[in-house]
């Protein structure tokens, strides 16, 4: 079901815009409306783009990142359990199993 909804949006897409993938099969009826697939590594002279620089992604930087939202995340997570037991909705059994 997904996938024959988005095959449907893609063909509305590409009938309005007259951008489609390679591979959709459409044949342009005016040249002036097809856009080639590939734009983005030439400019619109023909001439191939330069290669973009690259941003290195390092390790201070994933660390900037990735440590706050963990802390975040577990300060919520924390909050909503101690909710959840002082509502009752969730309460751990003790199970003394000393027997």
């Amino acid at each position: 079901m997904a996938t024959a909804v988005l095959r449907l949006s893609r063909q509305v897409v590409s009938r309005n815009t007259a951008i489609g993938s390679c591979k959709s099969g459409l044949k342009p009826t005016n040249i002036s409306k097809f856009t080639p697939c590939r734009t983005v590594v030439s400019s619109s002279s023909g001439t191939i783009l330069p290669r973009p620089d690259k941003t290195s992604f390092g390790l201070i930087r994933m660390t900037a990142v990735v440590v706050p939202f963990l802390y975040v995340g577990t300060l919520i997570s924390k909050n909503f359990a101690a909710l959840l037991e002082e509502h009752d909705i969730f309460v751990p059994e003790d199970d003394d199993d000393d027997d």
